[in-house]
């Protein structure tokens, strides 16, 4: 039987727990940020593990969460957002909740999508799911021509594509024709529900992540089957479950999560084992911190999430970050890992 192996990519460290042969083996090596595939490799062996004798390897990360947050060295890809005209704004404006009632100084997070490269085309979709305007498909073909060379994903969103994605599909097909290549995200595939600012919003951030996600997956997985690896390869989802690299290529944002996940699910098999009904779980990284709870054994999911979003007394400042809809283990999260010093007072 071959080894069982998790790897977690941090944005500091990268941590290895290997199972098999003499037993359990643990390692640890610093994060390469412009190639963090290369960091599993070089925590392969740091434990002296051929990739090859590996049955089952389960990735976890928090490159998604660290591109989102900052981190340097990882940089934003360029994105255009095709929407209805006259909702080019819907990403910014969001909803009418701030974060924090009390204070003056406060101010929301940047949109992801610049105002300029924000689109819109007529079209309509009604909120029965019919078809009010029909889509100006030269129009969105033109946007695709101006924005070709200087972009790396389209993302559309469409008002109620939710009920019928007819627009959001005619779309897609003109970018295509107009920027062969081009990587292309429809809200109406990644988050089929009502509510455009929140679609809109989970959309985007698949957008931002793909081409991240899915270059660095492709290149692990080449890198490991150069070493021999036949194994199978899954990936931490941010709900605590795992899933096909295919999978998740299609879904980035719902693997966000997906290192603190392992940690809030290693945790609950913890408090299982001791017969702990309620349970606190800390994760320090490098870059940023994790705390979870654990009820009977189960960590906290929720639906929706706030990428980014402050802490206040253990909560989120809901507002404050940019939402995602998908289910996620529910955590509070701080970019104030050890990593991230950014100076210290004198004396």
């Amino acid at each position: 039987m071959g080894f069982r192996v998790g790897v977690d990519v941090g944005g500091t460290f990268t941590d290895i727990v290997v199972a098999g042969g003499a037993g359990v083996s643990v390692g640890k090596v610093l994060t390469s940020p412009g190639e963090p595939w290369a960091s599993v490799l070089d925590a392969l062996d740091s434990v002296g593990v051929d990739p090859g004798s590996i049955e089952v390897l389960i990735h976890a990360t928090t490159l998604g969460t660290n591109l989102l947050l900052g981190q340097e060295g990882l940089d934003l890809p360029r994105v255009v957002l095709v929407t209805n005209r006259g909702f080019r704004d819907v990403l910014e404006i969001g909803r009418q909740g701030r974060a924090e009632l009390y204070n003056p100084f406060f101010s929301r997070p940047r949109p992801l999508v610049p105002r300029d490269r924000r689109v819109g085309v007529r079209g309509r979709i009604g909120p029965g799911g019919a078809v009010l305007e029909d889509l100006d498909l030269a129009e969105v073909e033109a946007v695709a021509r101006r924005w070709c060379s200087d972009t790396d994903v389209f993302v559309i969103s469409f008002l109620n594509s939710h009920l019928n994605s007819l627009h959001e599909d005619l779309a897609a097909g003109a970018v295509a024709r107009a920027c062969p290549g081009a990587v292309v995200v429809k809200s109406s595939s990644v988050d089929p529900r009502e509510g455009e600012y929140e679609r809109t919003s989970t959309a985007v951030v698949n957008g931002i992540l793909t081409p991240i996600l899915s270059k660095y997956l492709e290149a692990l997985r080449s890198a490991l089957a150069g070493r021999g690896f036949r194994g199978l390869l899954l990936v931490m989802q941010s709900s605590g479950g795992v899933a096909s690299v295919e999978q998740a290529i299609r879904r980035p944002a719902a693997f966000i999560e997906s290192g603190p996940a392992a940690g809030a699910v290693a945790v609950s098999y913890y408090s299982r084992v001791h017969g702990v009904e309620y349970a606190l779980g800390f994760d320090m990284g490098g870059t940023t911190a994790k705390a979870s709870s654990i009820t009977r054994g189960e960590p906290d999911v929720v639906d929706e999430y706030e990428v980014g979003a402050r802490v206040h007394m253990g909560r989120q400042l809901r507002g404050s970050g940019y939402p995602v809809r998908y289910p996620h283990i529910d955590l509070a999260e701080v970019g104030a890992g050890g990593g991230t010093i950014a100076w210290v007072d004198p004396g």
